[in-house]
């Protein structure tokens, strides 16, 4: 089969690997039909994540048809169209019953957390869906199957990033007449702001330093928009126009914010696992009492970490990885309801032999880009 391959650090490539197959009587193979580049497939790329051999398959953001099912898989058949979320996830561990699927405790025999598709061998080394085909294990827990009637683009993200945006401000507890800022535009800070707006928040602000990113933020959602390059200190100006700072902050950054000279030599050596200057402009961005959620992707420890001024401003922290699996039925609700769409978002639709460029756009910001669905 065809699937886009990470061959090096800044090196991306669709080449023809070997097919999937039932491997334990609870997988299934499904015929991918539509995947989806997400900003955290350039951890990979740029080199932020440890054990990830060249040749191996990207990508966790996928959905198809089954064609082939191990026989004790009973919760889907072979023809149904399923959305695969990107934790794999065993559903009869402590975790797995306590709805922390991003936890399971049998995924990952590699790591502490779960595993996750085409994410390197540290997050269990199971090939990823930007291919034709795609193994799913555990299938009685994870595939869900999709109505009929509703596009593949309409249901794609409720793979990772409908229900990590949503559990970002879900898990920040924002409300009703809630001030909510909102740092990174990309995919899933586009999808808070809609969820924000969605709870009640009366005040929106998105950052960002990509001009385009912004325009969408302001035309399609209404939002208050603010270039952090434009400000000295980002933080303190929030906390000045806001008067005192914001109820709730999403980090949607994670590790790929603007980084420091210093950062950059410590990352290359090894020494932190990349910037932290969306943490940092949080600590100032929030209110006393408020709560700042890391939804964006981290590394490992991080040197200078800003810990005090969180704690004498009496700030909650809440982070991780997204649960997903506990958030597909209700958003999937609110899809068939037409409460909620994301297809906004969707700046390219391209092939999968196309990945290459794919890849290229996303990770440079060139043609306006902001999400790329994969026709494979």
């Amino acid at each position: 089969m065809k699937a886009i391959v990470y061959d090096g650090i800044q090196d991306v490539k669709v080449k023809s690997v070997r097919d999937p197959s039932i491997e334990k009587s609870d997988d299934i193979v499904i015929k991918v039909t539509s995947t989806a580049i997400c900003g955290s497939d350039l951890h990979l790329v740029h080199g932020m994540i440890p054990n990830m051999p060249k040749g191996f398959v990207l990508g966790h953001e996928t959905m198809g048809i089954v064609l082939d099912m191990g026989s004790d898989v009973h919760k889907v058949k072979k023809g149904d169209r399923v959305i695969v979320p990107f934790p794999v996830s065993c559903g009869h561990c402590w975790y797995c019953e306590h709805e922390l699927y991003s936890q399971c405790d049998n995924s990952n025999p590699n790591g502490e957390n779960a595993g996750i598709f085409g994410y390197s061998n540290t997050f269990g080394g199971y090939d990823g869906g930007q291919a034709e085909l795609l193994r799913v294990p555990y299938a009685n827990v994870g595939p869900t199957v999709v109505p009929e009637e509703l596009t593949d683009e309409q249901v794609l993200f409720l793979t990772d990033i409908l229900p990590t945006s949503y559990w970002g401000v879900d898990i920040g507890g924002v409300k009703p007449g809630d001030t909510v800022v909102v740092l990174g535009c990309g995919p899933v800070g586009l999808l808070a702001i809609k969820w924000a707006a969605f709870k009640g928040a009366k005040r929106i602000i998105a950052v960002d330093r990509v001009g385009y990113r912004l325009k969408h933020a302001y035309e399609n959602y209404g939002v208050e928009t603010l270039n952090f390059e434009e400000h000295d200190n980002t933080g303190e100006y929030i906390k000045e126009i806001t008067g005192g700072g914001a109820d709730v902050v999403l980090d949607c950054v994670g590790m790929d914010g603007k980084m420091s000279t210093f950062e950059k030599i410590e990352t290359a050596l090894k020494l932190q696992g990349g910037s932290k200057s969306a943490i940092e402009i949080a600590t100032q961005a929030v209110r006393k009492g408020g709560t700042v959620v890391l939804v964006g992707v981290y590394g490992s420890r991080y040197n200078l970490f800003p810990l005090g001024d969180f704690f004498s401003r009496n700030i909650t922290l809440k982070m991780g990885q997204c649960p997903a699996h506990a958030y597909v039925e209700p958003i999937l609700k609110l899809i068939k309801e037409n409460k909620f769409d994301a297809r906004d978002i969707i700046t390219h639709k391209l092939s999968l032999e196309q990945g290459t460029h794919a890849y290229e756009i996303f990770d440079k910001k060139e043609d306006g880009c902001i999400k790329v669905v994969l026709k494979p």
